[in-house]
């Protein structure tokens, strides 16, 4: 399993609901479940996996009507890793902003 060269609030977000449940998730479930547009979650999804903290599956169930569904779920490792870094975002957020003092001339 590879590190996460950069954690956003919205890999946070997508962490934190893979966390939620230990369960697979629906790709679709992710997006709804975090707030973010698909078109941040699936490539953070895709990003994950190649490095190791996800994996995932095709829904191979034919009974129901519609596209197959993508299932994510962390690995052992990537739970681990998952855990931390949203605890590291978290902390991030919850520092105060410390804005410089700008020099009156």
């Amino acid at each position: 399993m590879e590190p996460l060269t950069r954690l956003t609030p919205a890999t946070g977000d997508v962490l934190s609901v893979l966390l939620a449940d230990p369960a697979p998730i629906w790709g679709l479930a992710v997006v709804k479940a975090s707030d973010r547009p698909a078109g941040s979650v699936y490539p953070i999804l895709e990003r994950l996996e190649r490095l190791g903290w996800v994996t995932s599956a095709w829904d191979a169930g034919d009974s129901r009507p519609g596209p197959r569904r993508r299932y994510y779920a962390l690995t052992a490792d990537g739970r681990a890793a998952a855990i931390a870094a949203v605890a590291a975002l978290r902390a991030t957020r919850a520092r105060p902003q410390v804005r410089p003092k700008v020099a009156e001339a």
